[in-house]
């Protein structure tokens, strides 16, 4: 696709975050004659992970949101999955929820796990995971903060790969081009925090973009940290909070371009 074509396109995308609920249909309908060929052939599901978290009572969670692994669905996953059918040729299957000991793990390429900071995976789910992506899986995990979370995510990536490092990923990664130019990681506010008038929480002041990689330097496993790219694009079509769009947008094309990195490297 042309430079010019793909302005084009990404003017449109970035419009439909604007419409209200009600026209968002039709604007989508009007949008897949501009969608991106390269990828034609390509398959991809949102497959969130439903997994083991810690029992005990942290500082950091919120009861009433249930379950932390179920944060944010199942409008993320419909929303998103929406978005990358519209944006580009890729086959995108319905969402799916699977645990990490779900026979049809092995028939999947990416997962999605959210709050990773209440993480306490169960020793054959840490063996799972890890042969999930030594098999040339990805697995992204969004929306965790601060200090207190990392320590508790790092800690269980140590037990997946006690061998191996977690790197930071910045531009010219090819990850930040992968289908969108994105010159700087961005920080998408969850609706509290930017309801309180500032874009992070719990002490995550700066967003990163973390990851291990394999044996040929892919990273296979991507870490957002101290932003919530699945509060933004749940939202997405929330008309009542304007000043919350240019949030989605962020939020869409990272997501978007860590999706179609996963897909061709």
């Amino acid at each position: 696709m042309t430079r010019s074509a793909a302005l084009v396109m990404a003017g449109l995308l970035a419009g439909l975050l604007l419409v209200a609920p009600a026209r968002l249909s039709q604007a989508l309908a009007q949008a897949p004659t501009l969608r991106d060929e390269r990828f034609a052939g390509l398959q991809w599901t949102f497959v969130r992970v439903r997994y083991s978290a810690r029992t005990e009572d942290s500082r950091y969670r919120l009861e009433y949101w249930g379950e932390p692994w179920a944060i944010d669905a199942p409008a993320a996953e419909q929303n998103l999955s929406r978005r990358l059918r519209t944006a580009t040729a890729i086959e995108v299957k319905d969402p799916i929820v699977l645990a990490l000991d779900d026979p049809k793990l092995w028939e999947q390429g990416w997962l999605y796990v959210v709050e990773p900071g209440n993480m306490q995976l169960r020793d054959e789910e840490v063996g799972n995971l890890r042969e999930f992506l030594l098999r040339g899986g990805t697995v992204t995990f969004d929306d965790f903060h601060g200090p207190y979370e990392w320590d508790n995510f790092a800690s269980e990536m140590r037990r997946v790969f006690p061998d191996r490092q977690i790197v930071d990923l910045e531009p010219p990664h090819p990850i930040f081009s992968s289908f969108y130019s994105i010159t700087a990681y961005p920080q998408t506010p969850g609706l509290g925090s930017f309801f309180a008038g500032r874009t992070w929480e719990k002490g995550g002041f700066i967003a990163r973009l973390r990851g291990i990689l394999d044996d040929r330097g892919r990273p296979m496993v991507l870490a957002n940290w101290n932003t919530d790219m699945g509060d933004g694009v749940e939202w997405s079509n929330a008309e009542e909070y304007p000043g919350y769009i240019k949030y989605t947008a962020e939020a869409y094309r990272m997501f978007i371009n860590e999706i179609i990195y996963s897909l061709t490297h």
